[in-house]
């Protein structure tokens, strides 16, 4: 029987090719689609699984309470992780201090890379589970070891046994490799970090964490811990809640005591996708567009089973006869319904094949717009067993309507030739074409809302000239001991106008510090600041605007306790002639000698902070460059690049253009964009497969109408409009619904920026055309050949 059914199944395929067509090539793209999305949430969901203690691993977070508002952190004191160890034994099985994941320049003989690398204390290693392939986790106990990865070691040594080999960490500090653990997935926390060094070695040779190690309200670093057996993240974050007030307020320091910092715990499994917390609250995070993605991937395979469903239901006149003379033979409506599913699982399977290929050939563009490096779960049974239940259900929704529709029929209406399909039912024709633009029409706004947004934010003004600028980040001191010479040497060989230290990137704060009384500071206001040493010529080199006042000038003396502020820094002190003003900094004195315009430093989609630029004489961290315009950049770089070496021979020339660096803030908005429109085209490519069936079965259905019109005198045009009016009057519904839909989501989207563009009329009004005119396009083919067919062809058997 089944046999039978697979065969008349096979014939009907064979001998409808362009429905087979369409149906099968958009179930294959419905299904591939789901298939990526499947894939992306997977990876999204298993993030961080692949360390052993998953489960166990928390890190250390703090609320901290800003003239009524929370704000929450991840930078903690030293003193916090100790006291943890000490007191908490009971609660943490281990509590580990760590620096953040920074560049560090990574030398062994004449080889020298940068590299990303933590300090880390030695319990790190077994507190994740790292998978050693030389060595032991217990290697950083040595203060003179590190750890590296297998590619690092790969790097390094080639196949050499890199156990025992001496490196250099930024020319400072001489390591012996202990050990080489497994590089880390790509969808884990760590996935960059191609070492660990010892926390110890950090402490002991930096002279300025001495004081630091003491300091309640150094909020420099982080703590990691794994709770001991049996203990819960949740109780243990109310236990130790205000060790940190407590402890801060102990220490005299009223400042910090004000913020109200409130500890607590934040578990592994929550990092990836619930990060975000609004007022002391978690709000999610990455988890949204998991949903969103998630829900964008099932309507994309409904849009590909409704095609199913309506080029089905639409030739059920075709097939009308065939279920008559089955069932006045004998056959039953269990076995009709039988031999429709049988058919709609053999498109399906042919599709399920079709669409493996298609991801396989979209994962490395996908992967590089998702930033993943997924890949077929070819050994994994919930891989294919999802994927045949997924195949199975699609199955069923393509085939139920069509199955139970036609089986139905009544087979003396039908071999009589009294069975009409009747208006009623292309109703639910037109519902499901419905349905699907409106899918599409939605994805098609929310798409160009989330490129406006991008675009919105690109075009804010940033406050100074990126072009030409490039910096460097000091690894080593080489530079800075002999900054003066080397600023000399850049400048005469033409390749630059002017150079400049500071403690922080354009792109980026650095620094904060509170402490800060003006006059006419409100009683009780707290206050915190983004504060940048730099040097007297960094204006000059970044060209930042001024609002008022002058630039730092080695001319003036005095300007050594001046400082220059931006707009916001006024705007938050209620400054209304700032020049001039004295605002002190714990016990001394500054003098504002110069306003600027808001500098865009940080988050192009937040309000810029207050920010003050002091004189220091020794701004340690980054050098900034501007690039002579009347030079070419490939050969400034060179230039640069060769005196760099001349007093840095242990740092690679590892330098940063600010317009790239800038740019790289926007990643995460255009990743989602260039997605949600890879979707959204997709959605349209399947809506449009069905439009072009339906389109082409009413031209053959309407071959005779069509065919009297034109003998009466209709035109070309008259015939095109008369085939196309319901399509777009179908479209035009889709629209008036989706505009809400897509309005409502977008516009809570949008609410997660402080600086957002509107959502403008005009954008419905683009998609709705948008939407129109591809339907036309679909259309138009099958009309437009109808209406220029031989009516005598047509009308032949009349």
């Amino acid at each position: 029987m089944i046999k039978n059914y697979l065969k008349i199944a096979w014939r009907n395929l064979i001998k409808n090719k362009v429905h087979s067509f369409i149906n099968i090539a958009g179930l294959s793209v419905g299904m591939a689609v789901a298939m990526l999305i499947g894939l992306w949430i997977w990876d999204e969901l298993s993030y961080n699984k692949y360390f052993t203690n998953y489960d166990r691993i928390v890190q250390v977070w703090q609320h901290q309470t800003f003239n009524g508002s929370v704000g929450s952190q991840t930078a903690m004191p030293i003193p916090l992780g100790l006291k943890l160890r000490e007191s908490y034994k009971s609660d943490f099985k281990y509590v580990v201090l760590s620096t953040w994941t920074q560049e560090h320049i990574i030398t062994y003989g004449d080889k020298k890379f940068t590299q990303l690398g933590n300090h880390v204390q030695a319990e790190f290693p077994d507190m994740l589970g790292l998978k050693m392939i030389r060595g032991t986790r217990s290697g950083l106990k040595d203060l003179s070891s590190i750890i590296i990865n297998a590619s690092l070691a790969k790097t390094l040594f080639g196949d050499v046994d890199p156990m025992d080999k001496t490196l250099k960490i930024d020319n400072q500090w001489v390591v012996k490799v202990t050990g080489v653990y497994e590089d880390m997935p790509n969808n884990t926390q760590f996935r960059d970090v191609t070492f660990f060094a010892p926390w110890d070695l950090y402490m002991t040779t930096m002279p300025w964490l001495k004081n630091a190690a003491s300091r309640w309200g150094n909020n420099s670093w982080q703590i990691f811990a794994q709770l001991a057996p049996g203990a819960d993240w949740e109780k243990v974050s109310a236990k130790i809640k205000d060790i940190k007030l407590i402890n801060i307020a102990a220490q005299g320091d009223k400042i910090g005591a004000d913020f109200k910092p409130a500890v607590f715990l934040h578990p592994m499994y929550k990092w990836h996708l619930y990060s975000e917390f609004k007022n002391g609250i978690n709000t999610g995070g990455s988890i949204q567009f998991v949903w969103m993605f998630g829900i964008i991937g099932v309507f994309v395979l409904l849009l590909a089973c409704i095609n199913f469903m309506n080029l089905s239901t639409a030739r059920s006149e075709k097939r009308a006869k065939e279920v008559g003379i089955r069932k006045a033979i004998g056959s039953q409506r269990v076995q009709l319904i039988w031999q429709f599913f049988m058919e709609s699982m053999l498109i399906v399977a042919f599709a399920f094949i079709f669409s493996i290929i298609l991801v396989m050939l979209a994962l490395p563009w996908f992967n590089g717009v998702a930033d993943k490096k997924m890949s077929i779960l070819w050994g994994n049974p919930w891989f294919w067993s999802l994927s045949l239940l997924f195949s199975l259900i699609s199955g069923i929704i393509a085939g139920s309507y069509p199955a139970l529709y036609l089986s139905s029929f009544k087979p003396i209406k039908v071999l009589k030739g009294t069975f009409k399909v009747g208006r009623l039912a292309a109703i639910p024709r037109k519902v499901l074409v419905v349905l699907q633009f409106t899918v599409s029409v939605t994805l098609i706004i929310g798409t160009i809302i989330v490129f406006r947004q991008i675009q919105f934010a690109k075009n804010r003004p940033i406050g100074y000239s990126r072009d030409g600028l490039i910096y460097l980040v000091e690894k080593t001191k080489d530079i800075h001991d002999h900054y003066a010479a080397f600023k000399d040497e850049v400048i005469k060989s033409g390749a630059a106008i002017q150079t400049a230290e500071s403690g922080s990137p354009v792109t980026g704060v650095w620094s904060n510090n509170s402490g800060f009384d003006w006059k006419g500071k409100a009683p009780g206001m707290q206050d915190d600041f983004a504060t940048v040493g730099v040097t007297d010529d960094f204006g000059k080199t970044v060209g930042w605007q001024f609002e008022g006042g002058r630039d730092f000038s080695k001319a003036f003396l005095t300007d050594s306790s001046g400082i220059v502020i931006n707009e916001a820094a006024a705007k938050f002190m209620n400054f209304k002639n700032p020049v001039g003003e004295i605002v002190k900094w714990g016990d001394k004195p500054f003098r504002v000698i110069g306003v600027i315009k808001d500098m865009l430093m940080s988050s192009p989609y937040e309000p810029v902070k207050q920010t003050f630029f002091y004189l220091d004489k020794n701004p340690e961290g980054v050098i900034s460059v501007k690039i002579n315009p009347r030079s070419s950049t490939h050969e400034a770089l060179d230039k640069i690049a060769t005196i760099f070496q001349k007093y840095s021979p242990a740092a690679p020339f590892d330098y940063k253009f600010a317009d790239e660096e800038y740019a790289k803030k926007f990643d995460e908005e255009t990743r989602i964009g260039k997605l949600a429109s890879f979707f959204a085209f997709l959605a349209i490519f399947i809506s449009c497969l069905g439009l072009f069936g339906m389109a082409s079965f009413m031209a053959e259905q309407r071959v005779k109408e069509i065919g009297v019109r034109k003998v009466l005198g209709a035109s070309v045009f008259n015939l095109w409009r008369l085939l196309s009016t319901d399509f777009v009057i179908l479209v035009a519904i889709s629209f008036l619904i989706a505009s809400p839909v897509a309005y409502y989501f977008m516009h809570g989207w949008l609410q997660g920026y402080a600086y957002r563009s509107e959502i403008s009329w005009w954008i419905f009004g683009v998609s709705a055309a948008g939407a129109i005119v591809i339907t036309l396009v679909t259309v138009s083919f099958q009309a437009i050949r109808a209406a220029l067919a031989n009516p005598v062809k047509s009308l032949r058997s009349e």
